[in-house]
């Protein structure tokens, strides 16, 4: 068997063992059991072709479990893969070597789980968080150093990992709280970046970290009566008159503590809201239980607008949400009464769905909603599945037990059912009605009549059951009809099911009790058919019953039968029906198996209880690392006021940057405000506040001719500068240089170019700043030299008029002037890799000729080599769902030593996928990836302030991320071109100004493929905390360009 697929793999040629590979893991895939390939197989893992070897590594994963002998001896092997210089085969020989489970090679797990840890490539991390609690299952002893690798893992940044780690930590160590402190805020900044399962994984394990560091935020509506609000505890009387109705509610207020959430716990609940837009349903189910175990209940409601959209999904998908949902209901039913159309059933729902929306549909009934519940029960009713028109009489009457309005009602409509043709419709009404009766018996007389009547009739055994126990236990109600009941029940007793003959004999018990007269011999002739009956449960009671109510000469002077009334007839309570999801169901955790299948599940683990005080939250503040950008040997200089005193806030911005730091805030802030952090600057000399008051002319200048102006234009020297329309070009330039020498590290550049710019033209003086800069980008790595081809257009032209687009120019396209090139490449392919071929690719923001949607990428070729490259050109190409490409024009040659550009258009569908594609030549093909930045998928829009605003009204909420920053002094002045080097935006014209507002600047852009407006707000305040607000339909672009310009502000 198999034997032409081992001959294959015994051949010399790759492309036989690639196709037989290719075989083997298809049968795999089908189901098909290849273990006894496995000596076959295992030999060729040392094969030098990477496509052979990563399908032997999948085999192997497969089967080495099995194989665990065979596995062994390729062990060097997979400890050479270890080292190989694919990530790929790293990572499959370490997945493989953690799936042989033999004690022995523990120790070499361990080792290749502590070199992946420090791996290079995220993925081979990630293979290495996934090996960890599979060495934890094989040896528990090893539980200590896994810890310490977990804890190290933990801090990696990388979005690959993070899940797969958490994941590590909850099979390990999940009680190892201290573990996850420092690394809290960070965990709840990536989980909108994170991978679905690992979504899932994260949300789980905070979800049992915030129920052991946080109080419990609904603690004391409990204590509240019920005739007050405890929303309207916020609520401040607006007449006087409201004030005095409502004394007893505030002197309730003033008895209850005041709850104030943690700035974390606001954290973790706002970086979840997002998910719940996942496609995932189980990162909206995560979600969902995060908000009910952790959210105030106030604050719940937003996850069920994502939960009934799950319902549009497949059928298991909707069992257990509606699980789910049933069990929410029966606490919190205000949240879903606003989707009670989405409950009702369909006609293409199977049984089980239909039982569920059933459940939920009964346990939202109220008072305003129940005609309209009843009203759609009637439709269920009629339904021919059988099993669900049980249910559906079953949910009436938990309706009429729990509103007592509608009691009546629904006992008249059930009595009616009595009368359907179906044997099955009419047996489980009658059981339902003999719950009912029991709370008001003495009223439904004719009720009880009717049924008697229909004892004959009735075939199903409960039926019958709950019929003769009814005219039992109100036999007083119904005299002249009980005896003869007796009477045609005791003709066809042997043949009833035990159930009625328990009722039958129950009957006769208390029938002979109340009318012995006309009872007694059918009594004694029932107990005695029961003395010989096949159950001995028939028997037991009847021998029981008999010496209860007929004792014997012997026992007639006992006490017992003259309490027999008391014992038979004894007043029993209604019963109360109550939802099957209320009781044990509840004690399990929203969303986990045990809760699906109200049973407790192997290695479930109970939610924690909230503490009484909250534990110190000082244990998740991490220290910012601080970083000094000088040189090694180098010291801080203060200048020469006298030569420096017209650039003084260039000295104020080099002191600051290399001296000191200030952090903004850590964390995203709440809407609410809740989580603000904020830090305050340290270290500020005197003279550091003097420089801050130092104004030099432009800004002077500026600030007069605003003062007159009927607008008051924003207090910030770029856009005082630019709104004044003066054409002081000494002003400019002063601007530039303090971005310069903020940017800059390094003190002898700056000195160089001061000294120069102590009084040149004004047009020399700005071309020397543009070759400043350039010389500054190269970080003082190398003395610079600059090119004499680069263009020597200053540095202020593009962003003068990008700043200047705003004001409306009569038929300027500000769409193009804003589109300013970022200046940063990123490198395609290496010269080495290349074989003397290098690649980079930029962003030059131009629009692309190709297509409106596709965003323009300027290509750089190099030929390192000694001879020339031809025929370059784009190969194949791997596209994900959606990307588009123009491809660049092909190259016919490159001569050594030389370089040649081209371009291409690339619609990345307003994501950050990457394009995959082969870079051929004429002898080689090289496969490289293009990467994109989040703020080259925007571009440019011309945009007003009156439509700016209500834009940014309409993209609030979720669409929203708002936070505020510290911004440092050596910034402040180069705040737009920060921000234009992110995001590609234009500046929307503002007339707003305030005293205590030092720069307030809007930006506008639009996604190039859909065309979704990005919104983008800073407004520094005179204390230097800036607000960001950046608003945009796409929350991932949204959420991604809010962090980066945050990072860029700080």
């Amino acid at each position: 068997r198999y034997d032409d697929l081992k001959n294959m793999l015994d051949q010399n040629k790759d492309f036989l063992k690639l196709e037989a590979m290719k075989r083997i893991i298809g049968m795999i895939a089908k189901g098909k059991n290849a273990s006894s390939l496995f000596p076959a197989v295992v030999k060729n893992v040392a094969c030098k072709n990477i496509e052979v070897k990563k399908l032997v590594y999948v085999y192997l994963e497969r089967y080495a479990e099995e194989q665990q002998d065979l596995a062994l001896l390729s062990i060097s092997t997979f400890q050479r893969g270890l080292k190989d210089h694919n990530q790929l085969i790293r990572a499959s020989a370490l997945r493989v070597l953690s799936s042989i489970r033999v004690p022995i090679i523990v120790p070499i797990m361990m080792l290749a789980i502590k070199d992946g840890m420090t791996d290079m490539s995220p993925f081979v991390r990630k293979t290495a968080a996934h090996a960890i609690p599979k060495l934890y299952s094989l040896d528990p002893d090893q539980k200590e150093s896994l810890i310490e690798i977990i804890d190290k893992l933990l801090s990696d940044r990388t979005t690959l990992v993070a899940g797969s780690v958490v994941m590590a930590y909850q099979e390990v160590c999940p009680e190892r709280v201290d573990l996850v402190h420092r690394h809290f805020r960070k965990l709840c900044n990536l989980l909108v970046d994170v991978d679905e399962w690992g979504q899932i994984a994260i949300l789980s394990m905070l979800t049992r970290y915030a129920r052991t560091q946080f109080t419990d935020p609904n603690k004391y509506i409990f204590l509240i009566p019920f005739y007050v609000e405890y929303d309207s505890f916020d609520d401040k009387p607006f007449y006087e008159e409201e004030s005095s109705s409502d004394s007893d509610e505030e002197k309730i207020k003033e008895k209850l503590p005041k709850y104030v959430m943690d700035p974390d716990h606001r954290l973790l609940l706002k970086c979840s809201k997002p998910l719940l837009q996942s496609r995932n349903s189980a990162v909206v189910m995560a979600v969902a239980q995060l908000y009910y175990h952790l959210g105030p209940r106030q604050e719940v409601s937003v996850v069920a607008k994502a939960l009934v959209r799950l319902l549009r999904g497949r059928r298991e998908v909707q069992a257990v949400v509606l699980q789910n949902i049933a069990s929410m209901t029966l606490m919190r039913k205000g949240i879903f009464e606003a989707f009670l159309k989405s409950f009702y059933v369909r006609s293409t729902d199977p049984t089980h769905i239909r039982v569920m929306k059933l459940e939920v549909l009964t346990n939202l009934a109220t008072e305003s909603n129940i005609s309209i519940i009843l009203r759609e029960f009637q439709t269920y009713v009629r339904s021919s599945d059988k099993q669900f028109v049980a249910h559906t009489i079953q949910a009436i009457a938990r309706c009429a037990t729990n509103i007592e309005e509608v009691t009546d009602t629904c006992l008249a409509g059930l009595v009616s059912l009595l009368s359907n043709r179906d044997e099955a419709v009419v047996a489980e009404s009658i059981v339902v009605i003999k719950k009912l009766l029991q709370m008001n018996p003495s009223q439904h007389c004719d009720i009880i009549k009717h049924m008697a009547r229909l004892v004959d009739n009735i075939q199903v055994p409960m039926a019958k059951a709950s019929i003769l126990w009814l005219i039992g236990e109100y036999s007083e109600f119904v005299p002249k009809i009980a005896p003869d009941v007796l009477r045609k029940a005791v003709k066809h007793f042997p043949s009833q099911e035990n159930i009625v003959k328990l009722q039958i004999i129950n009957l006769a018990a208390k029938l002979f009790i109340t009318n012995q007269r006309q009872t007694k011999l059918l009594a004694q002739y029932v107990l005695q058919l029961g003395k010989y009956d096949q159950s001995y449960d028939i028997r037991d009671r009847s021998r029981f019953i008999r010496h209860l109510i007929m004792p014997s000469s012997e026992l007639a002077n006992g006490q017992i039968h003259k309490h027999a009334k008391k014992i038979l007839l004894a007043p029993k309570p209604a019963p109360v029906l109550e939802s099957p999801f209320k009781g044990s169901r509840d004690a399990y955790q929203l969303g986990s198996l045990s809760h699906a299948i109200n049973a407790e599940a192997n290695g479930y683990q109970k939610l924690p209880d909230f503490p009484e005080t909250q534990p110190d939250p000082s244990v998740r503040t991490v220290e910012p690392v601080t970083t000094d950008r000088r040189r090694p040997g180098r010291t801080a200089r203060s200048k020469p006021p006298k030569k420096k005193s017209f650039y003084s806030d260039e000295d104020s911005s080099e002191e600051s940057e290399s001296g000191s730091s200030s952090s903004g805030s850590e964390d995203s802030e709440s809407d609410s405000g809740d989580s603000s952090y904020s830090e305050s600057e340290s270290g500020i000399s005197d003279s550091d506040k003097v420089k801050k008051k130092t104004v030099t002319p432009a800004l002077a200048a500026a600030s007069d001719i605003s003062s007159d102006n009927k607008f008051h234009f924003i207090k910030h020297p770029l856009m005082m500068a630019y709104s004044t329309g003066q054409t002081n070009k000494s002003g400019y330039t002063t601007l530039d240089s303090e971005e310069s020498s903020g940017e800059s590290g390094s003190s002898s550049s700056e000195e160089e170019s001061s000294e120069e710019e102590v009084k040149p033209p004004p047009k020399r003086q700005t071309k020397r700043k543009k070759e400043t800069v350039n010389l500054l980008d190269l970080d003082d790595f190398s003395p610079p030299s600059v090119s004499p081809s680069k263009s020597s257009t200053s540095l202020l032209t593009p962003m003068l008029a990008s700043d200047l687009q705003g004001l409306s120019l009569g038929g300027a396209n500000h769409v193009e002037m804003a589109g300013t090139s970022s200046g940063k490449s990123y490198e395609l392919l290496h010269r080495v890799t290349g074989g003397g071929l290098s690649a980079k690719y930029r962003y030059p923001r131009s629009p692309c000729i190709y297509s409106d949607t596709m965003i323009t990428v300027e290509l750089e070729f190099t030929n390192s080599s000694d001879s020339p490259i031809q025929n370059i050109h784009i190969g194949e190409k791997k596209l994900q769902a959606g990307l588009k490409v123009h491809d660049f024009a092909e190259i016919d040659a490159i001569e050594p030593g030389s370089s040649k550009t081209s371009t291409m258009g690339i619609d990345f569908c307003d994501t950050t996928q990457p394009l995959v594609f082969d870079i051929c030549t004429k002898s080689r093909k090289f496969n490289v990836s293009v990467k994109i930045p989040v703020g080259e998928l925007v571009k440019p829009v011309s945009m007003a302030q009156t439509e700016f605003l209500n834009q940014q009204g309409i993209l609030s909420g979720m669409n929203e991320n708002k936070g505020k920053v510290n911004v440092p002094e050596t910034i402040q002045s180069s705040i737009n071109k920060k921000v234009m080097e992110i995001v590609n935006v234009c500046i929307v014209p503002s007339t707003q100004s305030n005293i205590h507002r030092l720069v307030y600047v809007l930006y506008a852009g639009k996604t190039a493929h859909g065309g979704s407006v990005l919104l983008l707000s800073i407004d520094l305040s005179e204390s230097g905390e800036a607000k960001l607000i950046v608003n945009c339909d796409k929350m991932v672009i949204g959420s991604m360009v809010f962090k980066q310009v945050k990072e860029a502000l700080t």
